[in-house]
């Protein structure tokens, strides 16, 4: 009984890959590369002790995936395999609709050939668009206001349809804030292919000395510092939410064949919070510098994470402390990403 973890050599997807395997699970990991590193996944193997199954492929290739179903024999999928950048999708966006709504389209008829009917995806918390009120509860309106948001709603109505078509499919619909941090090994960790699209590489890039300083745009919010709030989550807190959904679904415990909870801590923290707690962690100076606000940005997003505690018997147990000393460790020890791995 094998988990296929699609985007699994991924920031996130490597992370899960540990949660999986130390918790006596068999994996096999699909990934296309575009934006991650197989050298990962060897770094996964160093912490797990565990050789990890992978193959190469684009989730919009549904006869490898049928090849790679059947051949593992694989019973459950997670899905994290997507393009993931809010301001590409506003310049691509039928790039995002064709590997995240057609990709997921076929990863589920794979699925339904090879008879494979559980799946756990990779939501953000995106598709609840401007906060109508806060804490933003599952029930909160859905409304993305940019490609990339719209593509994950376009995939969470896919998934409800399909579970309501046969009750024998069963979804866990994960909705992200904003994962931060990375394994207290420092072998894996966050490692973005060009230009970052989240805060915190950005803050590593000022403190390594990379970047001269960070832009904050915006200073003017109606928040406790004027700068955006936002919900930070640990990656390990996140991917054992991932654990414990996977169980749920197996054990067949969900009040659903489909499901959809926020992952979060349920706590916000203000660019310039976030900016002097990595100080302290890395005791390096963050230097930053106020800029425009950008289009779309909103002045605080953060979860109600009570549901995910009733429903899964999960919550987020790693603080913001936790989350810049395990981002440092990792850059201290991984200066250039997985880079030197080829070398």
């Amino acid at each position: 009984m094998t988990v296929l973890i699609t985007g699994g050599a991924g920031y996130i997807g490597s992370h899960c890959c540990v949660a999986f395997l130390q918790a006596g699970h068999d994996i096999v990991v699909l990934d296309n590369l575009s934006n991650s590193n197989s050298a990962s996944l060897d770094r996964v193997a160093k912490i797990t002790g565990r050789k990890v199954a992978y193959e190469q492929a684009d989730i919009r290739d549904q006869a490898r995936l049928e090849e790679v179903l059947k051949q593992y024999r694989c019973t459950a999928v997670v899905h994290f395999a997507g393009l993931k950048a809010v301001g590409e999708s506003t310049r691509i966006p039928l790039a995002y609709y064709d590997n995240n709504v057609v990709g997921t389209h076929r990863l589920l008829s794979a699925m339904a050939r090879c008879g494979v009917k559980q799946m756990i995806f990779s939501s953000s918390a995106t598709v609840y668009g401007e906060p109508q009120f806060l804490p933003l509860t599952e029930d909160h309106p859905t409304g993305a206001v940019n490609p990339y948001g719209r593509t994950k709603l376009v995939i969470e109505d896919m998934l409800r349809d399909v579970a309501a078509s046969d009750p024998s499919w069963r979804f866990g619909i994960l909705r992200y804030f904003n994962p931060v941090g990375a394994h207290d090994s420092g072998l894996i960790g966050e490692n973005p292919l060009g230009i970052p699209n989240n805060l915190m590489p950005f803050i590593t890039q000022v403190a390594d000395g990379r970047r001269e300083r960070l832009s904050v745009y915006g200073n003017d919010y109606d928040t406790r510092d004027g700068t955006g709030v936002r919900d930070y989550i640990h990656v390990v807190d996140l991917v054992e939410g991932h654990l414990r959904a996977h169980e749920v679904l197996a054990s067949g415990s969900a009040p659903s064949n489909c499901f959809a909870v926020n992952l979060g801590t349920g706590t916000g923290y203000s660019v310039l919070e976030m900016v002097r707690a990595f100080e302290r962690a890395s005791n390096k100076e963050v230097r930053y510098q106020f800029a425009p606000r950008r289009e779309g940005d909103v002045a605080e997003c953060y979860a109600d994470t009570g549901l995910a505690g009733k429903l899964l018997d999960w919550k987020a147990g790693r603080d913001l402390d936790n989350m810049c000393r395990d981002t440092w460790n990792w850059v201290c020890k991984n200066p250039r990403g997985y880079e030197s791995d080829a070398e």
